[in-house]
Parts: C-alpha cells; sequence; structure tokens
C-alpha cells in the first residue's frame, strides 16, 4: 500500500537504524518536504535508500576494494560511499559490474578499478531481484548484468545483498515473474530455448530492447533469454548446473551460495538482517 502523506509533513530517516540482533548502525538523516516541486530529494526510495546506506557504513573500511553492483538501489549506496569518501578522507577503490556502475563511479568521481589490477576484492555489495529466505539464494540479471555480476561477486570476500522488503520471499518466484535471466551467445539462442522448456516446461523467452527493434544485447554482446518457470519445487544447484552445461550459455541469474547477508529496508527507515539459515540441497 502507497502512503500519502500531506504536502506539508516533514519526513525525516531517523539517523539510528536497529536491527533484530538489537544492534545499532548509525545513518545520516535525509529530510525532505512530501510532494514539494523541485524538492531535491523527490523520488526517493527510502527503503532502498536506508538499506543501501546501511550496507556502505556497516562493511566499508579504508583502503579497502570494494565491488559495485547494478541497479536502482546501488545509486543510493555509491551517494552515500561518495559522502563518506569525502568526510571521512577514504581510500577506497571500486570495481564495476556493469556499465552503468562504471559511470556512477566515474560520475560521483570514486576511484575506479577492475579486476586486471585488483582480482581480489574485500567485499561486493549488490542488488537482486528476489531473494529466498534461509538459503539466501537470489535472482539477479533483470537489468542485464549478471554475468558481470556474478564474476565480481566470485572474486570477493563477502557479498553483501541490499534490497526493499519486496524483493524477500519464501521461495523464488513468488513475486518476480519475469523468470530467470540466462546470457547466451547469440547464435545458440534457439537450441537453448528448446532444451530448457523440453527440460523443465515453462517458456525462455528471447528478452527485446525498448528503445530499438531486435534483442537486448548485454554488455558482453550476448542475448538474454528470460526463463519463466512452472510453479514447482526445484532444486535450484541442480537447475543452474544443467544450465550451464548446455553449450552456449554464459551464465545464469541463479546466485547460489554466494550471499553472505540480506540488507532489507522498508518505507518506515528500518533496516533487517537476513543470514543464511538452510542449506542449499543438491539433488
Amino acid at each position: 500500500m502507497q502512503l500519502v502523506l500531506p504536502k506539508s509533513i516533514i519526513f525525516t530517516v531517523v539517523d539510528k537504524l536497529r536491527l533484530s540482533s538489537g544492534k545499532y548502525f548509525k545513518m545520516s538523516a535525509v529530510s525532505f518536504t512530501v510532494g514539494r516541486k523541485n524538492c531535491s530529494t523527490a523520488g526517493v526510495d527510502v527503503s532502498k535508500m536506508c538499506a543501501a546506506h546501511q550496507a556502505i557504513d556497516k562493511h566499508v573500511k579504508d583502503g579497502m576494494i570494494l565491488g559495485i553492483g547494478s541497479g536502482s538501489t546501488i545509486v543510493y549506496s555509491v551517494q552515500r560511499l561518495a559522502k563518506r569518501m569525502k568526510d571521512e578522507n577514504l581510500s577506497v577503490v571500486c570495481v564495476p559490474t556493469s556499465y552503468q556502475a562504471r559511470q556512477l563511479i566515474i560520475d560521483y568521481k570514486l576511484t575506479l578499478g577492475n579486476l586486471d589490477t585488483h582480482p581480489k576484492i574485500d567485499c561486493t555489495i549488490d542488488g537482486a531481484d528476489e531473494i529466498e529466505k534461509g538459503t539466501l539464494t537470489c535472482i539477479k540479471g533483470g537489468g542485464g548484468c549478471l554475468t558481470q555480476e556474478k564474476i565480481v561477486a566470485s572474486c570477493s570476500e563477502k557479498l553483501i545483498i541490499v534490497a526493499d522488503g519486496a524483493k524477500e520471499v519464501n521461495h523464488l518466484g513468488q513475486k518476480w515473474k519475469k523468470g530467470i535471466p540466462i546470457e547466451v551467445i547469440p547464435m545458440s539462442c534457439k537450441p537453448i530455448q528448446q532444451k530448457i522448456e523440453g527440460k523443465y516446461g515453462g517458456e525462455a523467452i528471447l528478452r527485446m530492447s525498448a528503445d530499438k527493434a531486435g534483442p537486448l544485447v548485454t554488455d558482453n554482446g550476448n542475448f538474454l533469454l528470460d526463463w519463466v518457470f512452472p510453479e514447482t519445487k526445484y532444486c535450484w544447484s541442480s537447475v543452474h548446473n544443467y544450465l550451464k552445461l548446455i553449450p552456449g550459455v554464459v551464465e545464469t541469474g541463479l546466485f547460489i551460495d554466494m550471499t553472505d547477508e540480506c540488507l532489507v529496508g522498508d518505507s518506515q527507515g528500518n533496516v533487517r538482517l537476513l543470514k543464511k539459515t538452510e542449506q542449499t540441497l543438491e539433488l
């Protein structure tokens, strides 16, 4: 439900957020008038912002190598990182997971790195399209950056996922209905579609570009299939392994046993910490 506030109300994000563990993490306050024309913070998604800010405040330290994820939530992380680097004179090298992340790093005048110069990353902060409670298995790739996101995450000591509460589910596919993104070599697209649908059912849909005729092309020059899967119980580890063995499949948007913790924000400025409590079963 969307909360509608009078225009005269001033909304303030509290400067301390309390986790379910009882611990507090300090955050800078952000105030704005709801509905004010040309307000500099108009359009702020408080749930995403609080989770993104807390990830930066909790995990970023001076001298670290930081992976910068992709998506709308990460914009808030980069903004908070830029402020901390300026206020605290931190030295942090940022490794992007996409062209969008690279541009954010440059736009906010942060130190840009890459995997050639920094193949070992201390921590990566990224978003997700859906997060399964218990296992912390994620669907990623709604923005088309899954392969580079997974490469950077695989090089990281920790992967921290930041999201709003709408991304948290009991089982994958509960809310995210666009399917699991699968990056494929263009010439293999049709055979892979047939193999996925023949094995698991559902529909593997070639993702089309919104702004030009033809398929969407990833940063790697490949196509994306979005596999809209039937509502049934899956061993996602087995599904991922099967898909990766199909010739022409570059990567899947299933992030299994990679996430160390999730920070989930809500519209009231609260942030909950999700830790892994269940093992991912291999069948």
